[in-house]
């Protein structure tokens, strides 16, 4: 009866936001001889398409000593090519009134742009030569390091929570490459040479290790035939597959003391646990996402409910997971004690172990895991609104080497973890064996 009531409640819950929902876009995937995978998502609600090359390759490929080679060459591609001086190609596609972009995470470098689907050649010539035929002279990198280098120092190391968060990630991740900041330390900012910058880029930025993906208002065939124009001319080269960066079982509980500028102190709290490529239950994952919501992902959770609002112990708490990552992930928290607690971080911790001990105990009651499951999925539906996020998302599969299809299977996926299995993978991944805590104090004044 439970299980009826449940499955009904969820159905109610859900109806409104499914009628919201389009039916599947079409979607088509085909590879070049040269090896360079292609999606194709059409989407005809706008005479707008959005094209993103993503290479497998991000900070967690690199090596001790070679922090930020991935954001640099990001940086670095578009000071010109065989075709474009410094700046051109992004001249180019500007005129054309496209939006352009480029980002590096830990495990993906990618490129993307925004624009008329009669453009769509421009874009792939552009991208097709910078791939290929980028100069990266060393007097531009010398000057791109600096630039990179102040972008660290902003974002960063003047940035009390961040630089807290890279400094926790690095204990965290205690046996997998993530522990790698994106942006690079400092001290390998100051060492780069091109000669780094061009190993990486020919040894990653072959046709066989990225993936091209179109979304919006296009025919399969005409990319196809765009595709094979401008990419299908590179030339394959043999790549090494991706490293999947995998963590301890069971790490052991690891601590840290930062004293930072913060205005009162902080926790964070971290649980080493599996991602969807690397789950061998993918089940025990998407509980997770729903632990996540339940925790400390809407106002309605219960960091957030009973810790921040009721009890006022916190000024701000929150979690985040990320379950679409290359290896295993992270299941994080972080909370702000409010001023009149800003003596009780001992105290405050072993509050939020309260909580994570009653969703070991106890399962969550029908109902809220159904409002954390209808949060969750109506962030997903409302994504589908973007041609850029679906194109995101596909890409994002794609490259972390899971189906594009599982991003459609989503909502039934999710529908089908029970209170039961919220209750399993709370007492199998939140536990003591698995976390890493950071007290984060206020600096004091002479330091």
């Amino acid at each position: 009866m439970d299980t009826l009531c449940s499955r009904m409640l969820l159905i109610l819950c859900l109806a409104p936001l499914m009628s919201l929902a389009a039916p599947p876009a079409p979607t088509h995937r085909f590879t070049l001889d040269n090896g360079l995978n292609v999606l194709v998502r059409e989407d005809h609600r706008a005479p707008v398409a959005t094209s993103q090359l993503w290479f497998r390759v991000g900070s967690a490929d690199e090596a001790p000593g070679q922090s930020g080679l991935s954001h640099a060459l990001e940086h670095m591609l578009y000071k010109g090519s065989s075709k474009t001086c410094a700046g051109e190609a992004s001249a180019i596609l500007q005129t054309l009134g496209a939006r352009e972009n480029a980002f590096a995470s830990k495990d993906a470098t990618a490129y993307y742009q925004t624009l008329a689907p009669q453009y769509l050649g421009v874009a792939f010539e552009l991208m097709a030569d910078l791939m290929s035929t980028a100069h990266l002279h060393g007097e531009d990198l010398t000057t791109e390091l600096a630039v990179i280098r102040e972008e660290r120092r902003t974002r960063t190391d003047d940035n009390a929570h961040d630089l807290a968060i890279e400094r926790f990630t690095a204990v965290a991740h205690l046996a997998s490459t993530y522990r790698t900041p994106i942006l690079g330390w400092m001290h390998d900012l100051h060492r780069l040479n091109v000669d780094d910058l061009r190993g990486w880029y020919e040894t990653h930025y072959s046709p066989g290790n990225a993936t091209l993906v179109v979304v919006g208002d296009v025919q399969p065939d005409q990319v196809k035939q765009l595709a094979q124009r401008y990419f299908g001319r590179l030339a394959a080269r043999s790549i090494a597959p991706a490293r999947r960066p995998t963590e301890l079982a069971q790490p052991g509980e690891r601590r840290l003391t930062l004293h930072l500028p913060v205005p009162t102190p902080q926790i964070i709290m971290a649980f080493n646990v599996p991602a969807l490529a690397t789950a061998k239950n993918r089940r025990s994952v998407h509980a997770l996402r729903l632990i996540d919501v339940l925790l400390g992902g809407a106002n309605s959770a219960r960091l957030v409910k009973r810790l921040q609002f009721a009890e006022q112990l916190f000024s701000n708490a929150h979690t985040s997971y990320d379950a679409f990552t290359r290896g295993d992930s992270l299941l994080l928290l972080t909370a702000e004690l409010a001023s009149s607690h800003a003596d009780d971080l001992d105290a405050a911790e072993a509050r939020v172990w309260q909580l994570i001990e009653e969703l070991q105990a106890s399962p969550p009651s029908p109902a809220e895991l159904e409002r954390a499951r209808t949060h969750l999925i109506a962030r997903q539906i409302y994504r589908q609104d973007s041609i850029v996020e679906q194109a995101h998302q596909l890409a994002t599969l794609e490259t972390i080497g899971l189906p594009w299809q599982l991003m459609e299977q989503d909502p039934d996926e999710l529908a089908r973890v029970t209170p039961a299995d919220i209750q399993q993978a709370a007492s199998v991944f939140l536990t003591r064996k698995r976390l890493t805590v950071a007290h984060v104090l206020k600096e004091a004044a002479h330091e």
